[in-house]
Formats: C-alpha cells, structure tokens, sequence
C-alpha cells in the first residue's frame, strides 16, 4: 500500500525513489491560450506522482539529495514521451530549472539525446526555465541554451514578478517567451499596482521582442482585462485545468468570453494620487566601497549579501562609479582572475558616470531616463544620493514600476475633488466601449439650480453636494463593468454596461434628491427652495436642487466615435432639463 502525502515520515529519499520507479510519474497537460481568439496554441507538460505527492515536495526532495537534473530529465522524458505531438497540437513547453541546465552532469546534448530518442522536431518545443534560486553565472546558462537553440527549440523564462527572476537575465538570454508570475497576474482587475507592473512589463517586451504569457489566470474579470491588455497568451483555470489528454479547444471559456463586457480598469486610491513620489521610496540601504578597496574585498560584500544587486563606488562621500553583481561575478570567477585582480583596485570593474539622483527627486522627473538611451539603470540601477553624498542604490525594476504607477494614476484620476477620472480616461475608455462592439449606455448627470445653490451657501457647501453625488453614484454602478467619470463642476458620465442600467439611474436620482435636501437650511426647505439672483442678477426663485440624467443607448455597428456619443449624451441632458423630466433617454442612430 503507498505511503500518504501526509505522512511525515515520508523520506526524501522514498520520494525520489519513487517518482523515478516505472510509472512513478504521469504527464498532465494544460493548454496554452492565445487570449485574442481563445485558441490553444500549445500545452505546458506538467508531471503528478503516483503516490499523490505534490511536484514541488518531489523536487525539493531531490535537490536536497543531490538528484535534482534526475528527476528533471525523468519528468522532461515523461511529458515528451506523453504528448503525441499530433498535427495542430502546437508545442509543448518543458519545465527544466536554471540550476540543471547548468549542472555539469547534465549536458545539453542530453537534453537533445532526450529530443531525438522521443522523435520530436525541436521546432515544437518551448525549454521553460523555471528558477527559485539567483542566476549568478549568466554565461554558464546562456551555453546550454544556445545548443538547444540551434536544434529549433524556444525559450520561456518561468515565474517572471515572482522576486528571483530579473531584468538581466531577460536582457542576456533574450527569451522568446517570459511568463508573468501568477503573484502580479491574479488578483489584476482589482489592482492597479498589478496593472501599472503588467504594463510596464509589455514595454520592455516590446523593446525586447519578446511575447508575454500570463500563468494563473483564475478569474474570469482578470482573464477579461489581460485579453483587453493585449497579453498574448495565458494560462490557468479560468481557461482550462490540467488533465491526462492534452485539450485542443476551450469551448466554455470562449463562450463565457465572448459576451463579457469591456472591463474597466482598476483604479488607484486617491491618497496615492494626491502626493508626488519621491526618489527616496525607492532606496535600499547598501553598503558602498571606496576608489582603492581590492576586488577580493567586493567579492566577499557580494557573497556577504547575497540579494546585493551592485556596489557604488565613492570618492570620498561622493559615487563615481557602480559595480554591476553579475557582470563582477562572471568576470572575478574566471580562471587565474583572482590571482590577477584581486588585489587590485575595484575601479577595475566599475562602470563610470552611473545614474545618480538626489533623494528628493520626484519619481516622475525620471521620465528621461527611462527614454534614454543608456538603459543600463535596468541592470545596473542607479545611485541614491543627499545633498551629493552617497546614501543608498535603487533598481531599475523599482523604478519602471513606479513611474508606470504614476503615470496610470495621473491619467485616471484628473478631478482633485472627487478623485474620479476626467476627460482623458473618459475617452479612453468610451473608445474601448465602442471598439469591443457591445451595447451600452451613455450617461450624462448633471445637477438642476446647482449655481444658486453654490452662490447662496458658499463653495464649501457646494462641494459638499458634488461629493455627496459622487459618493451616490459609486454606490450605484457595478465597478466590474460600469465606468463613473467626472467632467468637471456637477457634470458626471456614467457608460454603463450593467444591463439593468435605467433600473440603476433612476435609483440614483431617487436617493439623491433624498439625500441632497440635508443640505439645505431648514427655512429654505420649508419654502422648497431659495432666493437668490439669476445669471442677469435678477432676484428669482429657485427650487430644491435635483439631479437629472440624460442618457443614450449605443448598439454594435453604430459607426460613431467617442466625441459623437458624448455630444449625444449632452444633448439628452439638455432634453430631459428643458422637458422638465429627471430622466431622458434616446438612441443613438446611424
């Protein structure tokens, strides 16, 4: 009888033996999906135990054993062997981790030996190097993988977000494929970080010609906002679980998919918005090295801290020079080159003239930057400094994530009183709306007698009312699919795509008008209304201020842009005010 999963008594070395057994691994595949058409485009080969012990306890087990590129070579077998490569199946990827590939018992030519035995064309496989520890030889990498190259086989970089995976190792393998994390993936609708992170990521794999691939894609409003993104691919249960016969069709995701709104995109909190970002958020406290410390001294700093990305060199209090971990590393181990450098003065290896910025810089004044075109801050980082003298080191990673933050936040949140989005984003996504070919409704709120109201209280009480709005409407959209923004004043759009939309518009003017008559002092109340001038400064007489929303209904085929739909909406206000009514609604026609 097997031992349980559960029993802790279960010895790495019963694992190992156990998945390395006849049959003491099976293959499962879960279908890779291009997001655009939701067709599977190839399967990662994943290995389960026959005892049911879980993957990630079977190759710690082995690592700890020293029998890692065993069982990585027994799992890669499996898979192959497994998958049938059939026309149309597309290509299978094949998890193989950095530290097997460059293990010297584990050759690349075994890995192609492997390919040839099972008579696959390594035009149909994707090496995916998953990694948990820290690449300190890029070299001793990049050999392996160029073997494999040269037989037609891609590469994916694994678990990029996850904290080891990095912006060198993308630069100097220069991967096909880099899966985002589940960590940065899951969870993304809800979360602008996430977003602003993805974002800047499609970026730099633009420049890098490289094609992203979302793992852990579970929910069906992240799979929705990724596809709107433009990812490429992804994978995950909200598409499809892994199982023993590869799948080549998605039907129930593509359905579910195909009539799912446009998603609106997450938004950030306005405490965020309101204060500018400075250069010392993004410090790390790092030990620095004089112009004549001796390279054995920044060898041992380096193996001291470990997570220590680069070392700045100083003259004095002032950095004139940074020393890149990896490029140091690579270059110190090579053969004889202590005995010939170290001790000798660090400058041997430093880059000159490195990114330096003072600690109160805004973030965003590093725009030029990142559009320069030295872009070794993306490796190297930059130097952190106060009033000239050195205080610490930033990274490049950092400091694409938060300028991208920034710039999402700035562009959503254009109203400092409401902290909803303005114009621009109004925009934007109006025409996101029209070119996901999707009924919706354009709404334009705006108050009745809201001036004399302002002129009469003062502006105090009058944002008092605008915000009192706001608050009504965000209690009455659905922030999946519906998008609030604020022009400015007492005027709101709301694109709705909820389809009990009237239901909810006219539940908002219903609690408005409730809620705004609190704001008024009791005598103006009990006369229902104020005494105030006109625009001519005529005494008049103005009744309790009501909220009216004008709306247009936009079906699929209309051929009308952003501009045309919102002058519609207006033009329904002005309707609905000039008739009289709380509610107007019309269509847009053709």
């Amino acid at each position: 009888m097997a031992a349980a999963v559960s029993d802790p008594l279960l010895s790495p070395k019963a694992i190992v033996e156990a998945a390395l057994a006849p049959g003491g691994l099976f293959p499962v595949y879960q279908p890779v999906v291009r997001l655009a058409d939701m067709v599977v485009t190839g399967h990662e080969g994943l290995v389960r135990s026959a005892l049911g012990v879980p993957p990630p306890r079977i190759f710690d087990a082995a690592r700890q054993l020293g029998r890692l590129v065993e069982i990585e070579l027994q799992a890669a077998r499996t898979v192959i062997g497994g998958y049938g490569f059939a026309a149309g199946a597309g290509r299978l990827l094949v998890n193989l981790s950095s530290s097997a590939l460059m293990d010297p018992e584990l050759r690349a030519s075994q890995v192609v030996e492997l390919i040839d035995r099972a008579g696959v064309d390594g035009s149909r496989l994707i090496v995916e190097i998953s990694e948990r520890d820290v690449v300190e030889d890029i070299d001793a990498l990049a050999g392996p993988l160029r073997q494999l190259r040269a037989r037609g086989v891609r590469i994916a970089l694994d678990d990029f977000g996850s904290g080891h995976s990095n912006f060198s190792l993308w630069q100097a393998l220069g991967p096909e494929y880099v899966k985002l994390d589940r960590s940065i993936v899951h969870g993304v609708s809800q979360s602008s970080r996430q977003l602003a992170i993805i974002r800047a990521l499609m970026q730099v794999a633009e420049e890098f010609s490289t094609d992203l691939v979302a793992e852990g894609i579970e929910d069906e409003a992240d799979l929705a906002l990724l596809r709107d993104l433009g990812i490429r691919c992804g994978q995950g249960y909200a598409l499809a679980r892994p199982a023993r016969e590869p799948r080549h069709d998605v039907p129930e995701a593509r359905e579910r998919m195909r009539a799912w709104p446009v998603p609106v995109l997450p938004s950030s909190s306005p405490s965020i918005v309101a204060r500018e970002v400075l250069v010392a958020n993004l410090l790390i406290d790092s030990p620095a090295v004089g112009l004549d410390t001796r390279n054995l001294e920044v060898n041992a700093l380096f193996r001291k801290h470990g997570g220590l990305h680069a070392l700045a060199v100083l003259d004095g209090e002032r950095p004139v020079g940074l020393i890149n971990r990896r490029v140091f590393m690579e270059r110190f181990g090579q053969p004889f080159a202590q005995e010939i450098f170290g001790a000798k003065p660090c400058t041997e290896f430093m880059h000159a003239n490195p990114v330096v910025c003072e600690a109160d810089t805004p973030v965003s004044a590093l725009l030029d930057v990142l559009r320069g075109e030295d872009q070794r801050y993306l490796s190297d980082g930059f130097v952190i400094t106060r009033n000239g003298r050195y205080a610490g080191l930033g990274t490049g990673e950092a400091l694409v994530r938060r300028v991208s933050e920034l710039r999402i936040e700035a562009a959503r949140y254009a109203n400092p009183l409401t902290f909803l989005p303005g114009n621009i984003p109004i925009t934007v996504h109006l025409e996101r709306l029209v070119a996901g070919a999707l009924p919706f409704a354009a709404c334009y709120a705006d108050l009745n007698h809201f001036k004399p109201f302002n002129d009469q209280y003062g502006y105090f009480r009058g944002d008092a009312m605008i915000k009192l709005l706001a608050e009504v409407l965000k209690r009455h959209v659905d922030p999946r699919f519906d998008f609030l923004g604020h022009v400015g004043g007492d005027d709101f759009v709301l694109l709705f795509q909820s389809q009990d939309w009237r239901e909810r518009c006219l539940a908002i003017i219903a609690e408005f008008d409730r809620a705004a008559r609190g704001l008024f002092d009791a005598e103006d109340l009990a006369r229902g209304g104020i005494e105030a001038e006109d625009r001519l400064g005529n005494p008049c007489f103005f009744p309790i201020t009501t909220l009216v929303i004008g709306a247009v209904v936009v079906v699929p085929g209309v051929a009308h842009g952003p501009e045309a739909i919102a002058t519609a909406s207006a033009l329904a206000k002005r309707k609905a005010k000039s008739r009289q009514q709380a509610f107007f609604e019309m269509r847009l026609e053709a």
